[in-house]
């Protein structure tokens, strides 16, 4: 069992929790992900690996309550137990000094998008971050983006806090102001690193985006989370998470995430349901 050690509330529908995972916490790099089950009967969810503590022998992970598995684990408080944590997973992002970089993170993609400021900006590079999200509400961790960056932008969606635009905004700024910028992270929901990819398209820097594709098993034996990426068939679980952002079929990557939704319906509704019953209402 992998107790939750700490628990935070970042936004409305967006907690932090701090999880003893010892022997993935050694291993762990920026980019990588893991396989989370909250009970034994649970589904299994990749979840990114937003921080990680060696000496603690902790992971921090930032989950977004969208269906039954993320709300479930968002009911739970520090000293509860995780069934499994399994990882590290996929492919690091490949860090090395390019100079300068610019990083993109929208929504909870802030949360994946730190560790790799991160290191980058360890690694030597100028690091140029912008962040943002639907509205003031929904933005966290703006502190620890700023103490990794050389240079941060805060978008809203609604203005109500930093400037008022879409992160492609500022992005399409940035390269058109001609800044030697070396390579482009973008994490966030899939049609967000999509128009970040068609804004740097013209400009030819190479750009770099996690899929959040539906993954069951996270080994690359079930194939739920094959994308197509420059006309070949990938697994996101062994292949990525992250790809070039300019090769990926991202209508295709859309279509697919949007192949159940009656299901995760019926799985919220039942929870709730049975939670009602649990406390004998």
């Amino acid at each position: 069992m992998y107790e939750i050690l700490v628990k935070e509330d970042l936004a409305p529908v967006t907690k932090l929790f701090e999880v003893r995972a010892p022997v993935v916490a050694k291993k762990a790099k920026a980019g990588q992900f893991v396989i989370v089950r909250v009970d034994e009967a649970g589904e299994r969810i990749p979840l990114t690996i937003a921080d990680y503590d060696r000496d603690r022998g902790s992971v921090t992970l930032v989950v977004q309550e969208v269906g039954k598995t993320t709300m479930q684990m968002g009911a739970m408080e520090a000293g509860d137990h995780l069934a499994t944590v399994t990882g590290p997973l996929g492919i690091p992002s490949e860090i090395e000094n390019h100079g300068t970089v610019l990083c993109v993170g929208g929504g909870v993609g802030i949360a994946p998008i730190y560790p790799i400021a991160r290191d980058l900006k360890a690694a030597g590079n100028t690091v140029l971050s912008i962040i943002g999200a639907r509205n003031k509400d929904l933005l966290f961790w703006e502190d620890k983006m700023r103490s990794v960056s050389d240079e941060l932008i805060v978008c809203t969606d609604d203005g109500s806090y930093g400037r008022k635009a879409l992160v492609t905004i500022p992005l399409k700024e940035t390269l058109e102001s001609e800044r030697p910028v070396g390579h482009i992270w973008a994490i966030g929901p899939a049609i967000m690193m999509k128009f970040c990819a068609l804004t740097t398209q013209p400009f030819g820097v190479p750009t770099i985006v996690s899929l959040n594709s539906i993954m069951v098993d996270g080994t690359g034996m079930c194939g739920a989370c094959r994308v197509e990426v420059g006309g070949q068939t990938r697994f996101v679980c062994v292949d990525g998470p992250e790809f070039d952002g300019h090769q990926v079929d991202w209508d295709q990557l859309l279509a697919r995430q949007r192949i159940y939704p009656e299901q995760e319906k019926l799985a919220v509704e039942q929870w709730e349901h049975e939670c009602q019953c649990g406390n004998g209402s």
